[in-house]
């Protein structure tokens, strides 16, 4: 039993001693490996932390380079609000000035219109722009305020059309009523207004109705024009009271603003023109009917002349032919005995020979 416990103890020993052994040998391995890994591992962070290095470097770089074009753009942009913001302001004064000019300008039309007379020049003045646009000459192809044969009233416009014909307009409009409407501060007021000048619109279309503008003793069309020197006024009648051109129309009253006048004037200005180009095409056929009566007496007389000349030619080869042989022939005879009696004393006359009819002599 000794014995079993002094083997069991070596063995113990044995065993103690090669686990230290190999404890101790792979503690070592242990440590070699770690400080190979360590190694490896510091020498790939190294290489590592030089390539990001290197990385980052790079991107700085870029960064610098966008940084600095960033700036340049925002130097460029800065410029730019700079010399923006000068024309602004000067454009801003500009308008300034011309709002304030437009501003004293409509002021003082205001005030004109308030005046019947300032109202009847400015809508002449309205009315002679479209006409010069649409090619009219004063005493050509209108008159200004002529005064009508059968009364003292006067036209503003005399339009003169082919054959004779004239068609009137009148260019004074009520235009009170619809500035007070404009100048309006409530809603009853304009509405009280509105119907005001409207009212004044009828009244104006009867009473170019019943001003002899259309006479035809006069040679006036069945229409009268009357001009409205405003397109904003004519939208309005047409807004708020489209009846009133109906209206019109069935009274022969044409109303125009400075558009549709235009439009009527082209139409005016191309019958004119039609008509004398009818005109001239009627001269046109008149002289060439002329021109073909004496062409015919031409010919009738030509022809004429042509039977005299052969009647003058067939009498002529009728002398030279039959009448010269027939008194050619006594002549040979008398030559022929002056031969035969041997009297040569005598001298005969010339005879030709004789020559057929028809036989030109040379």
């Amino acid at each position: 039993m000794h014995e079993l416990e002094t083997l069991l103890n070596q063995v113990k020993d044995s065993f103690g001693n090669l686990s230290i052994e190999v404890l101790n040998k792979s503690t070592k391995q242990l440590v070699q490996m770690a400080d190979k890994v360590l190694e490896d591992r510091s020498r790939l962070s190294e290489e590592q932390l030089t390539g990001k290095k290197k990385l980052i470097d790079q991107t700085l770089g870029n960064m610098k380079e966008e940084l600095s074009k960033v700036q340049n753009l925002i130097q460029k942009i800065e410029n730019e609000r700079k010399q923006s913001y000068g024309e602004l302001s000067t454009q801003l004064k500009h308008s300034v000035e011309q709002t304030q000019h437009l501003q004293n300008i409509t002021q003082q039309l205001s005030a004109a219109l308030t005046h019947t007379q300032a109202r009847g020049q400015w809508g002449e003045r309205m009315a002679e722009d479209v006409l010069r646009m649409a090619g009219f000459i004063e005493g050509i192809n209108y008159l200004k305020q002529s005064r009508l044969q059968s009364n003292d009233k006067r036209p503003d416009f005399t339009f003169l059309l082919p054959q004779n014909l004239k068609v009137n307009m009148d260019v004074k409009f009520p235009l009170t009523n619809y500035l007070a409407y404009l100048n309006a501060e409530t809603d009853q007021e304009r509405e009280h207004y509105k119907n005001l000048f409207l009212r004044d619109v009828r009244k104006r279309i009867k009473e170019v109705t019943t001003r002899d503008y259309i006479n035809p003793a006069e040679n006036t069309v069945d229409y009268v024009i009357v001009f409205i020197p405003n397109e904003q006024v004519y939208a309005f009648i047409n807004e708020h009271d489209n009846a009133i051109l109906d209206e019109a129309l069935k009274n022969k009253v044409i109303l125009s603003s400075p558009i549709t006048l235009y439009a009527v004037l082209a139409v005016i200005r191309q019958a004119v023109d039609n008509f004398n180009l009818e005109r001239t095409a009627a001269e046109i056929l008149s002289l060439l009917n002329d021109f073909n009566k004496q062409w015919e007496k031409f010919k009738e007389s030509m022809e004429k002349m042509g039977k005299r000349l052969s009647d003058a030619q067939k009498e002529y080869n009728n002398l030279i032919t039959t009448r010269t042989n027939q008194l050619e022939r006594p002549l040979r005879k008398i030559e022929q005995v002056r031969v035969e009696k041997h009297l040569n004393g005598i001298a005969a006359p010339k005879v030709l020979p004789e020559k057929a009819n028809g036989e030109e002599t040379a």
